[in-house]
């Protein structure tokens, strides 16, 4: 059949799930237009990829749909830690951890917090917010092929219901397909690392009694070491609907259809440790962990974005997390070269910050399972084990020591052991809470849809320096002066010092990307703020 339409469009996204469509919310806000298509008929029903970690729930911040995401999450709002035990009626129980931020310490460090939202209640979220920013967003629709050359890539779509045909010429694409990435598979992108790690089937299934069995237990998961009956037991309401992952052997000849909902609901309740519970299986789902990323991140005008760029082992919850921050970093830069803005080298900067902490996360990821002794996982001898720190630095504190930055230090850890939120070029700008006109905002709030530069109450040679940049440039680049002074934009709440908070002094001026990252730092007073900042935007924005 040929194809009966064309379309033309600067932005393709293939695959429709939490990257995809995070994406295309991205894209939107950032007015890209765009096309995503997704081969399934609507969102994920399954309660699975339920942990949004801190950055990824800043990014939502930003993008105007943090609140409607929690207010979709609101029945775990009070769910945390994770509970490992023989069963639920024994005494051998341990919290792993329980609580996500004892203290309240992140709230230092973040305006935002962790939220468990589940995939099937995150998706229609994020469809929703996506449209309402111009996306088109295309169900039952799949990718049939797709070739590329110097102008751009086309591609042929096909309508899973009808079967008509459509052409579509776009500057880009964006690969979220999943793990077995059809477009990865097209370019010939090959994987590292030690592949798969263990399997699980996903059982949904009311039992309304174990609830009371549960009580005020309010966790995020509870892993069961029953020898004979193993699994991770993970809440969707707290009252009569669970999920519960079961090891699953395929390597051993065990199938899918062994998993008879007889098996199933002995085996939840041998787990639970409740024999004669009432069980009523609603679903099941296999899934794969695995620990791979592409040895390529683009091929030519194509870029691989979440699973389908890496793979992680889910305890930590770090894929789904890395994925949505993947489509978040390509998004800005796709953005700046469609408009003219940057040249078009500035989209190589993606695979050398992307793919690093990709490897970074997923070996601890990995090794995030091995302590928590995620049922169905046997870690290879000498394989990373023991109580693992800085779970949070994976989560926020990742650097960019390589890409689009200026001054980063080589040296610097992808992930490093402690937090260094402290205005370094490569990392997240660090947080504090400003005032204007009365409002209260994050510092991390400027950061969007342009660069930033932060200055001092005495930073007016800073401002003309901007002037000059946007005039040279066409950047749009936003300049704040931060202080007490008649003449400052934005007052640090409670006094905090700016300058100290970024690592520079008064006189100096920090340089900020539109995903929040520091692309740049003048630590101190500058002889031509003008000329300097010129000469950084050029290498930055890849112009000569």
């Amino acid at each position: 059949m040929n194809p009966t339409v064309e379309d033309r469009v600067p932005v393709l996204v293939v695959g429709g799930s939490l990257v995809g469509l995070s994406a295309s919310l991205f894209l939107g806000r950032l007015g890209v237009r765009h096309l995503l298509v997704e081969k399934h008929a609507d969102t994920s029903r399954h309660p699975r990829g339920r942990g949004n970690n801190v950055r990824t729930m800043e990014l939502f911040r930003v993008a105007g749909a943090e609140q409607r995401i929690r207010d979709a999450a609101s029945v775990l709002a009070d769910n945390h830690g994770i509970l490992q035990a023989r069963s639920l009626t024994g005494d051998d129980q341990e919290w792993l951890f329980k609580e996500i931020d004892p203290g309240g310490g992140l709230a230092r460090i973040s305006p935002s917090a962790w939220c468990l939202c589940s995939q099937n209640d995150l998706e229609p979220v994020l469809v929703r917010c996506a449209r309402e920013h111009g996306g088109d967003l295309r169900f039952s629709t799949e990718l049939s092929s797709f070739e590329q050359d110097a102008q751009g890539v086309r591609a042929t779509l096909r309508n899973r219901e009808t079967g008509e045909l459509t052409t579509v010429h776009a500057d880009y694409l964006i690969a979220a397909d999943g793990p077995r990435s059809p477009v990865r598979e097209r370019l010939g992108i090959g994987r590292t690392g030690p592949g798969d790690l263990f399997h699980n089937v996903s059982i949904t299934f009311r039992a309304p009694q174990l609830a009371e069995v549960v009580g005020d237990r309010r966790f995020i998961a509870c892993y069961l070491t029953h020898p004979e009956a193993d699994g991770a037991l993970l809440p969707v309401d707290n009252k009569a609907d669970w999920v519960f992952h079961a090891p699953w052997h395929p390597d051993t000849g065990e199938t899918l259809e062994d998993f008879t909902d007889e098996r199933c609901i002995e085996h939840i309740r041998r787990a639970t440790g409740v024999p004669d519970m009432a069980v009523e299986i609603t679903g099941k789902a296999p899934w794969h962990a695995a620990e791979r990323v592409a040895e390529r991140y683009a091929s030519g005008r194509v870029f691989l974005a979440g699973d389908s760029a890496h793979e992680m082992s889910p305890t930590g919850a770090f894929g789904s997390n890395t994925g949505i921050q993947d489509a978040h970093n390509l998004a800005w830069k796709l953005a700046a070269v469609l408009n003219g803005v940057a040249g078009p080298e500035l989209l190589t900067t993606y695979e050398a910050e992307r793919q690093p902490v990709a490897q970074e996360t997923s070996a601890r990821a990995s090794a995030r399972s091995a302590e928590h002794s995620h049922p169905g996982y046997a870690p290879a001898p000498g394989a990373a084990g023991g109580r693992q720190r800085g779970v949070l630095t994976v989560a926020l504190g990742y650097c960019y020591p390589e890409g689009a930055v200026v001054g980063a230090d080589p040296g610097l850890p992808v992930v490093p052991d402690q937090m260094r939120l402290t205005g370094e070029p490569g990392t997240r700008a660090p947080h504090m809470w400003l005032r204007a006109g009365g409002e209260r905002r994050s510092t991390l709030d400027l950061y969007e849809k342009s660069f930033v530069l932060l200055t001092g109450s005495d930073g007016e040679m800073w401002r003309t320096a901007v002037k000059g940049a946007n005039e040279e440039f066409s950047l749009g680049l936003d300049c704040y002066m931060i202080g007490t002074g008649p003449n400052d934009d934005l007052v640090p709440e409670d006094g905090a010092d700016w300058a100290e908070k970024h690592g520079t002094t008064p006189e100096g001026a920090v340089l900020v990307r539109p995903d929040g990252f520091v692309a740049w730092r003048a630590e101190g007073r500058v002889a031509d703020p003008e000329a300097a900042l010129r000469q950084v935007l050029s290498a930055l924005l890849c112009r000569s």
